[in-house]
């Protein structure tokens, strides 16, 4: 008789964060890659201890839109760039568009 065996996950905030390894693995991408995209500014480390990063786990769809921007429409690292930002900017005035009207 074989026991299932399970794995525990914890879902606490100290498991929020993967280092640019596991970032990459769950990415599907080579740590030289993703470290390539920290240099260039595409992601951003949420800590950083020692000489080693920590990125939040929101960071993967990130690398996923990235992979797309790249692969599938041919678009540079500085063309994501300005994509990226852009995003970013609609996103945060999206939210406080929504907390205006959410106080009238």
């Amino acid at each position: 008789m074989t026991i299932k065996r399970y794995e525990i996950i914890f879902s606490g905030p100290e498991n929020q964060w993967l280092t640019l390894e596991a970032l990459a693995e769950r990415a599907g991408f080579h740590p030289a890659v993703v470290k390539s995209f920290n240099d260039c500014g595409l992601i951003e480390p949420s800590a950083r201890e020692g000489g080693r990063l920590f990125f939040n786990k929101d960071t993967v769809p990130r690398l996923h839109m990235i992979r797309r921007l790249r692969d599938n429409l041919g678009i540079n690292l500085a063309g994501i760039s300005v994509i990226l930002d852009l995003r970013d900017r609609l996103i945060a005035l999206q939210r406080e568009n929504a907390t205006y009207r959410s106080r009238l």
